[in-house]
C-alpha cells in the first residue's frame, strides 16, 4: 500500500498519584492509596467521575502496530518502573522517536480526543523532544498542509473522529465497530479495570489488552482503506490473511485467544 509505513497506536494509562500529591499538597506521610482515596472522595462530592483529567493520566503502556514493506510488527512500550521509579518519560520519548525515524502514517481510534493530548501533557512534563511531530511546516514544507497536529489533516488519522464526521455525538466505540466488522474486539479487560490490575502487579495483562485494542484498530484501518479505495478487494483479503499468519507466529496466549475468537466468528 502506498501509505506505508503505518504506525497504529493505543495508550493505556493510570492515575498520576505523584502528580496528585503535588497539586493537592498532600501530607508526605500519606501513602498513595490515601492520596488517591482523598481525591476520589472529593470528586464524588462534586458530582465528578473518578476518571482523572488528561494531564493526570500517567502513561503505562503504548502499544503499536508498525506496518511497512518489510512486514508487520506488534510491540509495546511499557513503563516497567526501575527501583520503584516511573520510566514514563523514557516510554514517551521512545514513541516519538519512532515518528522521528520513520515519519509514518499515524493511525488511532480517538487518538485526537485522548491518547495524543495525554502524550502531549506527559511529554511536556518529562522534557520529551519530538520536533518532527510538532513540525507545522517550519522545517518541512510538506508538513504545512499535512501534519500530525491538524485535526482535518491525514498524517494522523483518527478513525473514530473521521468516521463520525468530527461530530462527538456520532462517535462509535472501537469494540463495537470491530465486532460489527467481523473482528474479535476487546479481550481480557476494559479500561475501567486497568488501574486495579496495575495495583495488583498485572502489567503484562494490561499490555496484552492494549495490544489487542491496537490490532483491532489496525484491522479497522484496513477495512477503511478498502472502503476509500486504498485497497482492492484482493489486496484487503491478502492483508487480512497476512495479519492472521503473523499472529499465528507469535507465541503469546492473548494472540492464541484472539485467533480462536476470530476463527469462531467465521
Amino acid at each position: 500500500m502506498s501509505s506505508w509505513p503505518v504506525l497504529v497506536f493505543d495508550v493505556e494509562s493510570i492515575p498520576d498519584v505523584a502528580g496528585l500529591r503535588v497539586l493537592r499538597g498532600s501530607d508526605p506521610a500519606l501513602d498513595d492509596a490515601g492520596v488517591y482515596a482523598e481525591e476520589i472522595a472529593e470528586r464524588a462530592e462534586r458530582g465528578k467521575s473518578d476518571f482523572m483529567p488528561l494531564h493526570l493520566q500517567r502513561v503505562l503502556v503504548i502499544s503499536c502496530v508498525f506496518r511497512n514493506a518489510e512486514g508487520l510488527r506488534i510491540h509495546s512500550l511499557v513503563d516497567r518502573e526501575t527501583d520503584g521509579r516511573s520510566q514514563e518519560g523514557r516510554v514517551i520519548q521512545q514513541f516519538f522517536g519512532m515518528l522521528e525515524r520513520h515519519t509514518p502514517q499515524l493511525v488511532s481510534w480517538n487518538g485526537g480526543g485522548f491518547d495524543l493530548p495525554v502524550l502531549h501533557y506527559r511529554g511536556l512534563r518529562h522534557g520529551v523532544v519530538a520536533s518532527k511531530y510538532w513540525d507545522l511546516g517550519e522545517d518541512d514544507r510538506e508538513f504545512r498542509y499535512n501534519n500530525y497536529i491538524g485535526r482535518y489533516h491525514t498524517r494522523h488519522l483518527d478513525l473514530m473522529d473521521l468516521l463520525a464526521m468530527y461530530q462527538p455525538r456520532a462517535a462509535a466505540p472501537l469494540d463495537a465497530m470491530a465486532r460489527l466488522c467481523g473482528f474479535p474486539g476487546k479481550l481480557g479487560m476494559d479500561g475501567s479495570q486497568v488501574y486495579p490490575a496495575y495495583l495488583e502487579g498485572r502489567t503484562d495483562e494490561i499490555r496484552r489488552y492494549c495490544e489487542t485494542d491496537v490490532l483491532n484498530t489496525y484491522l479497522l484501518y484496513c477495512r477503511f482503506q478498502k472502503m476509500r479505495g486504498g485497497f482492492s478487494e484482493v489486496e484487503y483479503e491478502r492483508e487480512i490473511d497476512f495479519v492472521r499468519a503473523t499472529l499465528a507466529g507469535i507465541d503469546e496466549p492473548h494472540w492464541r485467544e484472539y485467533l480462536e475468537a476470530w476463527s469462531a466468528i467465521g
